[in-house]
């Protein structure tokens, strides 16, 4: 049978990074490589009780359709917790954050429409916009977040900015509080609507982040949060709050993908965030996170001297972000660390561009500190040898 596919069928490709990272499968790799939270963190006692309490309380309800919107309770609890004043009928409860994004893409992407990243910007929100086959355009970045400068001169015919202020994926860093109040003043000063995707911000270790840009300007801001990286990502449940202007359109788009997210694990959920749950469990995943970070960094500091590696000390999340010598691959390097038993993800499909091929995202909340500690020594054992193998390249060049 011929099959002719869409046009946009063309911009769904796999995921580079997984592609990449197939040679991490074999067994005894320590990976540091997957943004996966530490199943250590799992509440299932908690999901036990939930799952008894829902099946017992109302089962045939749990078990059937039901509202696109999400379920009523979870929706107001997603609205109280929130820093900012959100009525429950902003919140579209999504199939994971995930979701969200394609959400966002279907109802705000044309062909060729320009639509505004960091530098580097989440690869799974690139993936999530491909199909609506937009521009993309990198905005310039530093360790604060978007240069508003560079976001002032390009925001014009942007259909919108996206930004990860909090423990940004791929490389940890936190939006300033003054560098928010200004992305946010000259965002909408530009009528320039901003996507803000928020999976990791109660994961800080030793102060909360600043306010979401969508407590500054909320008509302004659709707003991403998720329930993967404080509860289990298993459950696929996330959520967003979009002006109301907007949402419409949103949930007309999800009815048209799912119908609604699962409404049992909406009801688990709700049972589980009973009683301030999250208040005493969300505190255990961050010092579980704050020892690992602390080992890696101590671990490169140790294993890297004189290697001149330069990499950032993330103030929560999972990610921290390294830039390796000049001339060195990371894409190359990666087979050839994991031969040593390790595995990250190389930084250059993380970028709306031409990527940094030097540039490495490494993970801190799978491995143990002792994985760490000898995940570490291996990768900067591999960097040696490669910076090795560059050299003598250079001197043979040099004699031709």
């Amino acid at each position: 049978m011929n099959w002719k596919l869409a046009a946009r069928a063309a911009k769904m490709n796999p995921s580079v990074l997984r592609e990449i990272l197939k040679v991490t499968e074999r067994p005894g790799i320590i990976s540091l490589a997957g943004g996966l939270p530490s199943p250590k963190t799992f509440p299932i006692q908690a999901f036990a009780d939930a799952c008894a309490e829902v099946l017992h309380n109302d089962g045939q309800a749990a078990l059937q359709y039901a509202a696109s919107e999400g379920y009523a309770p979870l929706r107001q609890a997603v609205a109280d917790m929130l820093p900012w004043d959100v009525d429950a009928s902003q919140v579209l409860i999504t199939t994971g954050s995930q979701q969200g994004l394609d959400l966002v893409a279907k109802v705000l992407i044309d062909p060729g429409s320009k639509v505004l990243v960091e530098t580097p910007t989440y690869l799974g929100a690139l993936q999530a916009f491909g199909p609506m086959e937009p521009h993309p355009v990198g905005v310039a970045s530093d360790d604060d977040g978007v240069i508003v400068e560079d976001l002032v001169a390009k925001a014009k015919d942007a259909r919108f900015v996206y930004l990860l202020p909090n423990f940004q994926n791929p490389t940890g860093r936190t939006m300033t509080e003054e560098r928010r109040a200004a992305v946010s003043a000259a965002a909408a000063a530009a009528n320039l609507p901003i996507v803000e995707d928020n999976p990791y911000g109660e994961l800080w270790f030793d102060e909360a982040p600043p306010l979401p840009l969508a407590a500054r300007n909320p008509e302004g801001v659709i707003y991403l949060g998720s329930f993967s990286k404080v509860l289990a990502p298993g459950l696929r449940l996330g959520f967003l709050v979009a002006p109301k202007s907007i949402y419409p359109k949103l949930l007309q788009a999800k009815q048209a993908v799912d119908l609604h997210t699962p409404i049992f694990t909406q009801r688990m959920v709700s049972a589980v965030m009973k009683d301030k749950f999250l208040d005493r469990h969300v505190p255990t995943i961050r010092a579980l996170y704050k020892r690992q970070r602390d080992a890696m960094i101590a671990a490169l500091k140790r294993e890297m001297a004189g290697l001149d590696v330069k990499f950032n000390a993330p103030k929560g999340g999972m990610f921290l972000w390294a830039r390796l010598p000049e001339g060195v691959d990371t894409v190359t390097l990666l087979p050839k660390a994991v031969e040593r038993n390790v595995a990250f993800v190389p930084g250059a499909p993380f970028y709306a561009g031409e990527g940094d091929p030097r540039t490495l995202r490494l993970s801190f909340v799978t491995a143990s500190v002792e994985e760490i500690d000898t995940a570490i020594a291996a990768l900067a054992q591999t960097l040696r040898e490669e910076l090795v193998l560059l050299g003598d390249k250079k001197l043979a060049a040099a004699q031709v």
